[in-house]
């Protein structure tokens, strides 16, 4: 469990299409990722790649994805 001690801000639906159409993960992978990341306040990356919903190099492909959108 990550448990920040901030809330993290919502994903964008930039980033929830990304995940859908580049990424691959259906509509069940991105509704257990969104439910887990808030009840931890965790940011969605890390917890889909926690739960084994994305991989470590999908992970850095999102991520890089975030930092060219400008997202934190």
């Amino acid at each position: 469990m990550v448990n920040a001690t901030t809330p993290q801000p919502p994903p964008s639906q930039a980033m929830l299409r990304y995940l859908r159409h580049q990424l691959g993960l259906n509509e069940s992978a991105v509704v257990l990722g969104l439910r887990q990341a808030d009840l931890e306040q965790a940011p969605l990356p890390v917890v889909l790649w926690r739960f084994g919903l994305i991989s470590l190099e999908q992970l850095d492909q999102l991520l890089s994805w975030q930092d060219r959108q400008g997202y934190s």
